[in-house]
């Protein structure tokens, strides 16, 4: 069951091959079986997950179940979900039980899926490779010595071991495409505002952005119909039309303007995965796609924009979790300035606290102009750049990180090394512009991923793009073997 798709799944329980309720089992078992070595999962929700199967079985025989359901799935641990721990991996929330459920969350339940638990996560979604949770390290199901990426590293394991059919993530800086590339998989970040933020606690609000974690194009679009929309709950939503993601899946390639970044293959990138980047876009070629060289001239700016203005907007919105509320709180304070002091010093780890006092320093009287205004300057050369590329191109291709899986603990000890890791995902956020990753190929047993990005709006063109490459290989279709 495991290594069906989607659609695989939904004819098999619209057929009456086997139930939601074993399916759901059949997922419970792996992960119970695989978790304690992985540690892709925070919360495991055995009883609602079968409850909310046997809901779903219940539509399948009254034949008013959609596409999705009776199919679990994963959340990551950052969107509220009623009932249910819902921490952002840190110790200030690890007491949190939601009240109410996300917009995704709701969507998604509104669907009949199941949900098996929740997944684990960089702290506040803050890392680069699910290192920095208060609930430990993730681990890479490829080499379980290497990291998954982050900071959607959970679900990306998860994935990658067949421990869910498909799952949420989310990408401020390329926290879905970069462990999807670590991990073997298909992930989407959309357009800004395509997606609702609404109960997902926030990181960066400017730059957040949900999206699909999938075995394949094919899946991310089956989820995508679901998850897109408008919602008056979060000012940051977009009113657009949401169109059949899967409906265009398989329109043709020939015409399509494909352009290569200069910037993206040189120092600092991996000639393999450079070499395996390059093989996929042959693959394109071959499919009557045109490749061109362009320029994204400020794209160097992109890694010290986004390490401004992403703390900046940290410090802000983690100023509210200070032991009064909700969330940790420290034992027998003296006073309320001793309560918030060691309530957040308790409860926020290293990495956190780095980007707070980072993100505070550049607010601050006198340093607002240096610091913030300049960083949001550049932020719009970045964006430029793009639209430009954008006149004489389809989509923009270019590897989605510059290494394969690193070694647990490589880079914790140097926080600028560990940004690097999101050096070619990171313009895309400031830009707000959809971007993807899809499996390319290997390096030495590690997979490697090819990063698309498209215009605004346009997640329909980068799902037909992934597709049709998809449809000429079979690197989405490789499975750790520990995992088979």
């Amino acid at each position: 069951m495991h290594n069906k798709s989607l659609s695989e799944l939904s004819a098999s329980l619209h057929n009456g091959e086997f139930s939601s309720v074993e399916l759901t089992q059949h997922y419970l078992d792996r992960i119970n079986a695989h978790n304690d070595n992985l540690n892709a999962f925070i919360t495991v929700c055995d009883d609602r997950a079968l409850e909310q199967a046997r809901a779903a079985d219940e539509r399948l025989q009254q034949k008013t179940a959609g596409v999705l359901t009776g199919i679990p799935l994963a959340h990551k641990d950052i969107f509220c979900t009623k009932g249910v721990l819902t921490s952002s991996a840190s110790k200030m929330l690890s007491n949190f039980i939601s009240p109410y459920d996300a917009t995704v969350v709701e969507k998604i339940n509104a669907a009949g899926m199941v949900t098996l638990g929740k997944t684990n996560m960089d702290e506040f979604a803050m890392g680069s490779s699910n290192e920095t949770s208060f609930f430990g390290a993730v681990k890479n199901p490829w080499d379980t010595s290497r990291v998954p990426g982050g900071s959607s590293g959970g679900s990306a394991a998860a994935m990658a071991a067949r421990l869910a059919p498909i799952a949420t993530g989310t990408d401020t800086g390329g926290s879905i495409r970069q462990p999807a590339s670590l991990c073997n998989l298909t992930g989407l970040k959309p357009t800004y505002g395509r997606i609702s933020r609404y109960g997902m606690i926030a990181f960066a609000s400017s730059l957040d952005q949900a999206g699909p974690m999938a075995n394949n194009a094919e899946d991310a679009a089956f989820l995508m119909n679901e998850m897109a929309g408008f919602d008056e709950r979060d000012s940051t939503s977009i009113e657009h039309d949401v169109p059949d993601y899967t409906a265009t899946l398989n329109d043709s390639l020939k015409g399509l303007r494909i352009g290569l970044p200069k910037e993206f293959f040189g120092e600092g990138l991996d000639p393999k995965v450079a070499e395996t980047v390059e093989a996929a876009v042959k693959v394109y070629e071959s499919l009557g796609a045109s490749v061109k060289e362009i320029t994204l001239p400020n794209s160097n700016l992109a890694v010290p924009t986004y390490y401004v203005v992403a703390p900046a907007e940290c410090s802000s919105n983690l100023s509210r979790m200070d032991g009064v509320r909700f969330g940790h709180r420290c034992d027998d304070p003296k006073d309320l300035e001793d309560l918030y002091k060691r309530s957040r010093g308790e409860g926020f780890g290293n990495e956190v606290k780095r980007r707070i006092m980072t993100g505070t320093y550049a607010l601050s009287a006198g340093y607002y102009d240096a610091y913030y205004l300049k960083a949001q300057q550049c932020r719009r050369l970045i964006s430029d750049d793009f639209k430009q590329a954008f006149n004489d191109v389809d989509v923009i291709m270019g590897p989605t990180a510059p290494t394969t899986a690193f070694p647990l603990g490589d880079k914790t000890d140097d926080p600028v090394a560990m940004y690097l890791a999101d050096i070619y995902t990171i313009s895309t956020n400031l830009a707000g512009l959809p971007g993807m990753s899809i499996p390319a190929g290997f390096v030495e047993g590690l997979p490697v991923g090819l990063q698309i990005i498209g215009n605004f709006f346009e997640e329909a063109k980068l799902l037909n793009v992934a597709h049709r490459y998809q449809q000429e290989t079979d690197w989405h279709q490789q499975t750790p073997d520990a995992f088979k």
